[in-house]
C-alpha cells in the first residue's frame, strides 16, 4: 500500500509545484501602445467615456502619469523601439520612420530591407536594423520559442518594433491595398488572416460604404472651446484614391479594424492556453486626421478618444471573457509626442531657416579654407554630412574640421545651438546636448547636428511647398500596468520610457532584453 501512496504523493506534489510555477508569470502579456496618445486629452474628454475603457485602466491599474522620452523629436519607429527595447536610439539604432541613405540619394524606411519580400504588400521590411533585444524576443528565447508572439497595428513600423526579431507573426494594414499585410522575414500567416483577407469582411470591400460622422451630439465636444468648424464633418473613403488607407488609419475605423483582426486572434491562436506566457502586442491611433495636420483643435480628435475608448472596453472584455483579466498583464501606454503643422503666426518669434543656402555659404567658407571642392554631402533631418572621401583624400584633421564647419553654423539665424557627430562619440557632450546622443545612432548621424530655436520652421525651397511649422513636441503620456494582480494605485513622478522594457520582463520572470540598462519600476508589485 505504502508502495503505491507515496509516488502518488510525490506526483502530487511535484503537478503543484509546477502549477505554482506558472502561477508566477501571467499567461498573457497585452501590450497596448497608442500612438500619438495625449494624457491631457483623456481628462479633457473623459466627460464622454463609458465606465469600462479608460477608467478602467485609471481605476483598476498602477498608473504612472508622466512618461518621458529622454531625447527630442521622437517619432512612430525611434519611440516604438525605445519603448520594447528598454534603451535609446544611440543603442538600438532606430532615429526615426526613415533615414537619408547618400549613396542612393534618396529616403529610406529604417525597416527597409530587400531580402525580404512583403505579403499582401509590396514593401521590403524587416526587424533587422533594430540593433537590440525586445521584451518578446526575451520572452521566446526564455521559453526556448514555445510562447507565441504577435503584434497587430495600423502601420508596419509600430508592428514590428513592437515585436521584434523571434516572433511568430506581425500584421499592419497596407497603405495601397488595404489588407492585413506582413513580411516574409516572419514565417507565419495564420490561416484566418488569409482567409480574411480573402472575404468579404475585409477592409478594401467594406472601406467604399464607410462614413465618419460625429458618434455624438456637437454640443458633447466643447472640451476644446478653440474649434471653429460650426458644423459636423462628414467623411467617406474610397479605395479607388491613393490616399483612402492612410485616412482610413487615422480615422476610428483605423482602430476598430485592428480590433476585427484582434479577435480573430483571441479565437483560434489559443492564447493563455500553453504552459508559457503568451505575447501580443496591440498598436492604436489618437493623433490628427490625415486631412487635419493643419488644425490643433477639432470635432475629430475629440470623436476619435470617444470611439477609442469604446474600443478599449471592447478589448478589455475580449481578454477577460478569453483568457481572464486576472491571467493577463495588460500594459498601456502612449508614444510621447504629437504630429501637427502649422503656419507661423505673425508677432511671434521665429523665423525660417533654408538649409540650401546655409550649405552653400558653408561650403564656400570651407573653400576659403581647405581649397575648392565639395566639401558637402547634403542635409537631412536637421543634420549636415560632410564629404568624408574628399576630407580623406586631402588629409585633413575631421575633428579639426568638423569644430570650424559647426563653429560657422551655430552663428546662422534660428540655430540655437550645434554639436558634432566626433563630440557625441568621445561622450564630451554636456547634459544640454544628452537628447543629441540618446536621439541619434553613431553610424547615420549627421557631421553636424543643429537644433532650431522655437519658431523657426526649415524652408527646403521646394517648388509649391509651402512653409509650415511642424510641431512634434513632447506630450504628457500615461503608463498603465493592469491585471494579473497588479493594485490600483497613481504615481506622479517623472519615469522615463526605457524603464518600461525591464519592469514588463520582472513581471514575466525573464531577462530584461539585452541593451536594457535600466532596472524595474519599484512601485510595480503583484498580488500573487
Amino acid at each position: 500500500m505504502k508502495k503505491r501512496i507515496f509516488p502518488l504523493i510525490a506526483a502530487l506534489t511535484v503537478c503543484q509545484l509546477q502549477a505554482q510555477a506558472q502561477q508566477n508569470a501571467p499567461k498573457l502579456v497585452v501590450y497596448i501602445t497608442v500612438d500619438q496618445l495625449r494624457g491631457e486629452y483623456v481628462e479633457y474628454f473623459s466627460h464622454t467615456f463609458g465606465e469600462h475603457g479608460f477608467k478602467r485602466l485609471m481605476n483598476e491599474g498602477t498608473v504612472y502619469h508622466n512618461l518621458q522620452f529622454e531625447f527630442p523629436s521622437a517619432d512612430q519607429a525611434s519611440a516604438f523601439a525605445t519603448l520594447f527595447t528598454g534603451t535609446n536610439p544611440c543603442n538600438h539604432g532606430i532615429t526615426g520612420n526613415m533615414y537619408y541613405d547618400f549613396d542612393r540619394l534618396k529616403e529610406v524606411s529604417s525597416l527597409f530591407d530587400s531580402e525580404y519580400l512583403g505579403n499582401f504588400t509590396h514593401d521590403h521590411y524587416s526587424p533587422r536594423n533594430l540593433l537590440a533585444a525586445t521584451v518578446a524576443d526575451e520572452l521566446k528565447i526564455a521559453s526556448r520559442g514555445r510562447s507565441e508572439v504577435y503584434a497587430i497595428a495600423p502601420d508596419a513600423e509600430s508592428a514590428i518594433l513592437s515585436s521584434g526579431h523571434v516572433a511568430n507573426g506581425v500584421f499592419w494594414i497596407d497603405n495601397l491595398n488595404g489588407k492585413w499585410a506582413t513580411t516574409t522575414y516572419y514565417k507565419n500567416v495564420p490561416w484566418y488572416v488569409e482567409r480574411y483577407n480573402n472575404s468579404p469582411e475585409s477592409l478594401p470591400v467594406r472601406t467604399d460604404a464607410m462614413t465618419w460622422r460625429p458618434s455624438l451630439p456637437l454640443e458633447h465636444y466643447k472640451a476644446l472651446p478653440y474649434v471653429q468648424e460650426s458644423v459636423a464633418f462628414n467623411h467617406t473613403f474610397s479605395s479607388k484614391t491613393v490616399d483612402c488607407y492612410p485616412k482610413v488609419k487615422t480615422s476610428p475605423f483605423g482602430n476598430k479594424e485592428v480590433n476585427r483582426l484582434v479577435a480573430l486572434f483571441f479565437e483560434y491562436a489559443g492564447f493563455g492556453m500553453r504552459p508559457d506566457p503568451d505575447y501580443m502586442a496591440i498598436t492604436f491611433y489618437a493623433g490628427n486626421y490625415f486631412g487635419n495636420r493643419a488644425k490643433e483643435y477639432t470635432y475629430e480628435i475629440q470623436d476619435t478618444y470617444y470611439q477609442l475608448d469604446k474600443d478599449i472596453e471592447e478589448l478589455l472584455n475580449l481578454i477577460d471573457r478569453k483568457v481572464g483579466l486576472k491571467n493577463t498583464l495588460v500594459v498601456f501606454t502612449g508614444t510621447g509626442y504629437f504630429k501637427s503643422e502649422e503656419e507661423p503666426a505673425e508677432g511671434m518669434p521665429g523665423g525660417e531657416f533654408h538649409p540650401k543656402r546655409c550649405i552653400a555659404l558653408l561650403n564656400m567658407y570651407l573653400m576659403a579654407i581647405y581649397g575648392q571642392k565639395t566639401w558637402i554631402n547634403g542635409f537631412y533631418n536637421n543634420q549636415i554630412y560632410l564629404n568624408h572621401k574628399v576630407i580623406e583624400e586631402a588629409g585633413l584633421d575631421l575633428v579639426e574640421f568638423q569644430n570650424k564647419a559647426a563653429d560657422f553654423v551655430s552663428e546662422f539665424s534660428g540655430v540655437a545651438r550645434v554639436t558634432t557627430d566626433i563630440t557625441l562619440r568621445k561622450g564630451i557632450w554636456n547634459e544640454e546636448m544628452s537628447g543629441f546622443h540618446y536621439g541619434t545612432y553613431h553610424t547615420r548621424r549627421g557631421d553636424l547636428i543643429i537644433s532650431l530655436k522655437p519658431g523657426w520652421a526649415v524652408n527646403n525651397e521646394l517648388p509649391g511647398e509651402k512653409v509650415k511649422l511642424m510641431r512634434n513636441n513632447a506630450v504628457q503620456t500615461p503608463l498603465i500596468f493592469m491585471g494579473y494582480g497588479v493594485k490600483p494605485q497613481h504615481i506622479y513622478r517623472e519615469i522615463k520610457a526605457t524603464e518600461v522594457a525591464p519592469t514588463v520582463t520582472h513581471l514575466l520572470r525573464v531577462r530584461p532584453p539585452n541593451a536594457c540598462e535600466r532596472t524595474p519600476l519599484y512601485e510595480i508589485s503583484v498580488s500573487k
